[in-house]
């Protein structure tokens, strides 16, 4: 009998398992995409937040989110003007490798060409929600805005705040022969492709940073059940500057102050979004500026923080600038990385955190992963180049070292400076000479090396002429190689 029950009690069990066997499996949870958010300012400099050192305001929101990241010492735009440093962040290339140059102004006929692949239009691939709140200025025809562009939303303005018919004391312009009454017809707030609202007065203007920030908190709360690419493009500190009445007289450094202390805010309700959300471990958090701070408008311009010059110019005072980076248990809390490295290398990290493909065509930006995740050994980035106005080459870089070549630039030094709104002047045509810096000991580019380095110079000198054969150069004349063209229309 128990013979008899054991070999029944085996028969049971073998049937079982044989019809386990053809039971589909349940597939296990695939863990969750990372969100990317990327605030991007305008016109910040490298001393403008409390943890990069600034005075007389304080930003305790973006000095925690460097706290519990990592902050970078030697992070460069890769170009000191808007629409130039805008192509090269969103594209991970040089500016003059994709056609952009300089700001683009209302209707003009050129903008980021459709062909060239986006941050957006990548993450758009792998499934993610992508929404954009703030300055485009990439091309305002129909079809450049950020909607052809990989974007499902967006709300912004299609160029620079000072883009419109108003005097530099708010006022508004009404001679007809006026040249920006002329140029810039009217400052429009875009959702999507339509105008829904015209910013007319400084008002209008202090009221941006709020709605930028109520939209990108809207869209985090609509899409958290699915991964998403929010990119948040901040008008300010560009001029005119204006902070809402919240913050108006709340900093001791003045309208400027006010207006870093509401940027910071923004920051901060960023934040609280993703927590109340259960977003705050899955989602990578970033905070750059699109080039260094415009000095000749005085106490409306930031702080280059020490570095020579400022924005428009490619000494390090208009490149070098402030970058944090934050994701929740991958980032060391607190560290900060001195490596070279420059917005062009966004696009690369992100695709690799998301588990994206590159785009087809040639990009210049590398993989800053490792240094997230805090391997200060690795050096992913050894060389970069200054380009600046259409395409000058105007120096290179190799680590530490960095070679001005000779060419004519905007200079800040030895000029008094405007106040309140109002700009001093900035010479356009000043000759800088041949010169070698060692910016481990001298960040400020104030003595030459190249007699104590011939090397050095010479090394540099070979990193100059082969960016020459890749991407051209103005100054001696030179068509590079591997350039593309940007969009045009007729």
């Amino acid at each position: 009998m128990k013979k008899t029950t054991a070999f029944l009690l085996s028969l049971f069990i073998v049937s079982i398992i044989s019809a386990f066997q053809f039971l589909p499996l349940e597939k296990a949870p695939k863990a969750g995409q990372p969100n990317i958010i990327l605030i991007f300012m305008d016109d910040l400099g490298y001393g403008d937040l409390s943890c990069y050192g600034a005075l007389q305001y304080r930003t305790p929101n973006l000095d925690k989110l460097a706290g519990e990241g990592v902050r970078f010492t030697n992070f460069l735009a890769a170009q000191a003007v808007c629409s130039a440093s805008r192509a090269a962040l969103m594209t991970g290339c040089y500016p003059n490798r994709v056609g952009i140059s300089g700001a683009l102004f209302p209707n003009a006929k050129v903008g980021l060409n459709p062909d060239e692949t986006t941050i957006a239009e990548l993450l758009k691939e792998k499934g993610y929600a992508t929404g954009m709140f703030g300055k485009w200025h990439l091309g305002d025809r129909p079809e450049f805005l950020p909607n052809k562009q990989g974007f499902d939303e967006y709300v912004g303005l299609p160029y620079s705040n000072d883009m419109w018919a108003v005097h530099y004391d708010g006022t508004a312009i009404t001679n007809t022969s006026d040249n920006r009454k002329k140029n810039f017809p009217f400052l429009p707030l875009l959702h999507n492709t339509d105008t829904i609202q015209e910013i007319k007065t400084l008002d209008d203007q202090a009221k941006l940073t709020g709605i930028y920030t109520e939209r990108a908190v809207n869209f985090i709360k609509q899409h958290k059940k699915s991964p998403f690419f929010v990119y948040l493009p901040h008008s300010m500190p560009h001029v005119p500057i204006a902070a809402s009445a919240k913050f108006k007289g709340k900093s001791k450094q003045g309208t400027y102050g006010d207006v870093l202390m509401e940027i910071d805010w923004s920051v901060g309700e960023i934040m609280k979004a993703l927590k109340e959300n259960g977003l705050d471990k899955n989602t990578v958090v970033i905070f750059t500026s699109d080039n260094g701070p415009w000095l000749n408008y005085g106490n409306h311009a930031g702080s280059s923080g020490g570095l020579r010059e400022g924005k428009g110019n490619s000494f390090e005072g208009g490149q070098r600038v402030p970058c944090i980076v934050r994701w929740k248990g991958v980032t060391p809390e607190g560290l900060v990385c001195n490596k070279l490295t420059s917005t062009i290398d966004l696009l690369p990290t992100i695709a690799t955190i998301c588990g994206t493909k590159l785009p087809a065509k040639k990009i210049d930006g590398v993989d800053i992963l490792p240094l997230l995740k805090g391997d200060m050994e690795a050096t992913p980035r050894k060389y970069f180049y200054y380009y600046y106005r259409r395409n000058n080459l105007e120096a290179v870089r190799r680590d530490d070292w960095k070679l001005v070549l000779p060419h004519e630039g905007r200079t800040y030094e030895g000029q008094i400076p405007g106040n309140d709104g109002f700009p001093g002047k900035a010479p356009e045509n000043t000759p800088f000479p041949l010169a070698l810096y060692d910016l481990r000991r001298d960040p400020a580019e104030r003595y030459d090396v190249k007699e104590v380095y011939p090397e050095i110079l010479a090394e540099l000198q070979k990193v100059a002429e082969e960016a020459r054969e890749d991407l051209g150069d103005d100054i001696t004349k030179r068509t590079g190689k591997n350039v593309r063209m940007s969009g045009r229309v007729q």
